[in-house]
């Protein structure tokens, strides 16, 4: 059964500083429990070591859309079962909110056990502020990557249109 995770949080740099950071994959273990490693293989290709409840795990996952000061998009293709997309939105100048949606397949009954409980939920939760304290703190980004991959966008579909999905607080 797959899980789905969306969460948001604003955070007071502007959208550019926000994204660049984002892009910086091999940063995220700075910020994110639990990921030891990202090693980001090509522009698409990136190789991810975690410890999922106490589990260490890893996978492989492809960026399959990324579109600058809009969006993220990612989806594992060999490993540990996952897939999402950080939005990005400006909020005056110099704020952004950033949004994470998560899917992703608990493996075992210790995952199963920790999804029931709303881990993984907590943990994105935890890992979004410490992204706003890590990027605020330091005002400006450790890097960028700027290119475009996969769809480009057709006007403002930075958030789902399915009026079932949830929409962050505007």
């Amino acid at each position: 059964m797959t899980t789905t995770v969306d969460k948001t949080i604003e955070v007071d740099v502007p959208i550019d500083v926000a994204y660049n950071q984002w892009t910086q994959f091999e940063e995220f273990p700075r910020f994110m429990e639990g990921v030891q490693l990202v090693r980001q293989l090509d522009d698409r290709r990136l190789h991810w070591v975690a410890k999922v409840a106490g589990v260490r795990r890893e996978w492989d996952a492809t960026i399959v859309e990324q579109v600058p000061d809009q969006k993220v998009a990612w989806r594992s293709t060999e490993g540990t079962t996952n897939a999402g997309t950080v939005y990005f939105e400006p909020v005056g100048t110099d704020r952004t909110l950033v949004r994470l949606l998560l899917e992703f397949e608990p493996e075992g009954i210790v995952e199963q056990a920790g999804d029931k409980l709303k881990v993984v939920e907590k943990r994105a939760e935890g890992d979004l502020d410490k992204f706003k304290s890590f990027i605020e703190s330091r005002g400006t980004e450790t890097g960028a990557w700027r290119g475009s991959i996969g769809d480009q966008p057709s006007g403002d579909d930075r958030f789902p249109e399915d009026p079932q999905a949830p929409r962050p607080p505007r």
